[in-house]
């Protein structure tokens, strides 16, 4: 019996962090390793490799986030999805007062702005201003400022635009 517990000190499991390159999944081998590095082997290697297997899976998701909300494709994606939106709204929309109005009659109708919401933005409604017999419909766009060369007008698939009372300009 006492010569199976020196073999188990005598030989730490390495090879178990290979399982640490399994994200999310190896942050928790990865603990396990650390800890059994350190409390039953009194391994530095063992617990380095605990650690290695934690950071691998930080590393990894801070990646994907980041990737995910800065990246160009990512970014190009939201903006389909505020275009898309804003054609929806715009065959919503005939004067009301506020965005929020429209809520009132469609719970589901698409007035947050896409690209602002990834952006993690307070503001994220479509820039929207009721001008009387006309109104203002539009996304701020990448940078969220209003009125630069980025900004998203909705795609009228109307032939005669004079029968809705949109308007580019004020």
């Amino acid at each position: 019996m006492e010569k199976t517990a020196n073999t188990h000190k005598n030989k730490p499991p390495y090879l178990l962090g290979l399982l640490c390159l399994i994200p999310l999944i190896g942050a928790f081998i990865g603990l396990g390793i650390f800890l059994f590095g350190i409390f039953r082997y009194k391994d530095k290697w063992l617990a380095l490799i605990g650690v290695f297997g934690i950071l691998f899976t930080v590393i990894i998701y801070s990646s994907l986030f980041y990737y995910m909300k800065n990246g160009d494709l990512s970014k190009k994606g939201f903006e389909d999805i505020s275009q898309m939106q804003l054609n929806s709204l715009i065959k919503n929309v005939e004067y009301p007062d506020s965005l929020r109005q429209l809520l009132n009659d469609d719970k589901l109708a698409p007035i947050n702005d896409a690209i602002q919401s990834l952006q993690l933005r307070r503001n994220n409604l479509y820039i929207y201003q009721n001008l009387g017999n006309k109104y203002l419909l539009f996304s701020s766009g990448q940078d969220g400022i209003p009125n630069t060369k980025d900004y998203l007008f909705p795609q009228i698939l109307i032939d005669d635009s004079s029968k809705i009372g949109w308007t580019k300009s004020r």
